[in-house]
């Protein structure tokens, strides 16, 4: 019991360590933050593409496209900078975690410069300002008119926001509903989960004009002049970048470009998108997400029972030390969130090493279940019988032999409902991965719903497609285990 006490006490202190490290590059003591970007040719904006006009996709003759306000505003700072825009997408609530890593260089998302944020990084002048709305049902029209009436009723907003805030504070008797996600919002107010949505006014009146059955209500929340309008956040102590960045919003300001030109595209490619919305239209979308989360979970497969095997090799071992740290790292794994996992994976680590999301995601997963799958083996190879060793090692077979040519086949018997279960699992929880950017199938529903201002029919195809895919790999499973249990004789 000591000596757990004291290995947990170890892993603490080490995490403790790489946070206090982690939180190094945004305290650089020297600002080179416009130098270094245009040394390296690109700047990399994070950005979460389901909140139109801001930023949003669209489906033009089969192929993806991020664009909106924000795109183009990205597009003339990179201009005047004279590099390359790289758009990093991913969660709104994961924005600002891969600004404060180093994973992008600014963030422009239609954030509002709360004195919260300010915190912990800087922010340009505010390219745009905008009241704040309330988008209700068309049918409730006549129920409410600002947001005083509300009272006793439920509103939505996504976490983390400014919306969220001032409806907490602001609309008193009601109860807030925060979701991660303007899509999930939207569908919560049809289904009449929420009475009504707060909205920045941009993002209230482009769903309300592309979908019949909303409106948009004038909220008139009051909002300091700290918190006004949205700007592009960037990490602390960048005033070169900020200051070079606010050159380019004056200039953007002056020839009133987001009124002339970027809110008129944005709205040009909204109309794309409301043209056809049948989910056939985008049927890509839904390929690509399945490829994506096959990919990952085949991968993450192959090197989860890699080291599985390894680890309940480990713990069955007699090298204490060795069967100390493998006790740790299984323990530690099934005791945290896969989703902690995946974003100390991609944020923590990747402070140190640029992993892709892709990439990160995968590892994450597969590090997971191969905790999982250790534990399964280990179970597996203890249920034989002892006297099936002692037989063995008396007719003469080595350890090795024994473990080759009598335990293992015998447990493999016993693992493979519970192996075959975690495959299964596997599948359904690569759609974590999607907080990080990573398109598998749950990121591309989350942009159908945004293109096509629906909400559940995009779930309906996504949780049919997760059912194909878990009941043939089942039928598989099931296949082998027959045989396994019966095996054919000659």
């Amino acid at each position: 019991m000591k000596k757990g006490l004291q290995l947990f006490l170890v892993i603490c202190l080490v995490f403790m360590g790489l946070g206090g490290i982690v939180q190094q590059p945004a305290q650089a003591a020297t600002d080179d933050s416009l130098a270094r970007i245009q040394r390296k040719g690109t700047l990399v904006m994070g950005n979460s593409p389901n909140y139109p006009p801001y930023e949003f996709q669209v489906n033009k003759n089969g192929k993806e496209k991020i664009v909106g306000m924000d795109i183009e505003i990205g597009k003339k700072i990179a201009h005047d900078l004279g590099v390359k825009l790289v758009i990093k997408k991913m969660s709104f609530d994961s924005l600002l975690v891969a600004l404060e890593t180093g994973k992008v260089d600014m963030i422009l998302s239609g954030m509002s410069p709360t004195p919260e944020r300010r915190k912990n990084v800087d922010f340009s002048n505010v390219y745009y300002s905008g009241g704040q709305d309330i988008l209700i049902n068309k049918a409730d029209k006549g129920l409410y008119h600002n947001k005083d009436s509300f009272r006793s009723k439920k509103i939505g907003a996504e976490t983390g926001t400014l919306q969220y805030d001032q409806a907490k504070k602001q609309m008193p008797g009601i109860k807030v509903v925060g979701m991660d996600n303007a899509s999930d919002l939207i569908l919560a107010l049809k289904t009449h989960k929420v009475d009504g949505v707060a909205k920045d006014e941009a993002s209230a009146t482009a769903y309300a004009k592309n979908d019949p059955d909303l409106i948009a209500l004038k909220g008139h929340f009051k909002t300091s002049k700290a918190e006004a309008g949205n700007a592009i956040a960037l990490p602390k102590g960048s005033t070169s970048l900020r200051l070079a960045i606010n050159k380019s919003l004056n200039t953007i300001k002056q020839k009133n470009l987001i009124q002339k030109e970027y809110l008129v595209t944005a709205g040009s490619y909204m109309k794309v998108n409301t043209q056809n919305t049948s989910m056939l239209h985008y049927w890509s979308y839904f390929a690509k997400g399945v490829l994506y989360t096959l990919g990952i979970s085949l991968v993450a497969v192959i090197i989860g029972v890699l080291l599985g095997i390894l680890l309940a090799l480990i713990r069955l071992g007699h090298i204490k030390i060795l069967r100390a740290l493998a006790t740790a790292y299984v323990e530690f794994v099934r005791g945290t969130p896969l989703m902690v996992q995946i974003m100390f994976v991609y944020f923590g680590i990747g402070v140190f090493v640029n992993i892709p999301a892709l990439i990160a995601g995968t590892i994450a997963v597969a590090l997971n279940s191969g905790a999982y799958v250790s534990e399964i083996i280990r179970g597996g190879i203890n249920s034989v019988a002892k006297g099936q060793v002692e037989a063995a090692r008396s007719l003469g077979l080595s350890q090795s032999s024994t473990m080759r040519y009598v335990v293992f086949p015998q447990a493999l018997a016993n693992i493979w409902p519970a192996l075959g279960n975690e495959f299964i699992s596997l599948i359904k929880e690569t759609s974590i991965v999607s907080i990080i950017g990573v398109t598998d199938l749950i990121y591309q529903l989350r942009i159908v719903q945004a293109d096509t201002y629906k909400g559940v029919i995009p779930i309906v195809i996504a949780m049919i497609l997760y059912f194909i895919m878990t009941f043939s790999l089942s039928r598989v499973l099931r296949h082998y285990e027959n045989r396994l249990r019966h095996p054919a004789t000659e």
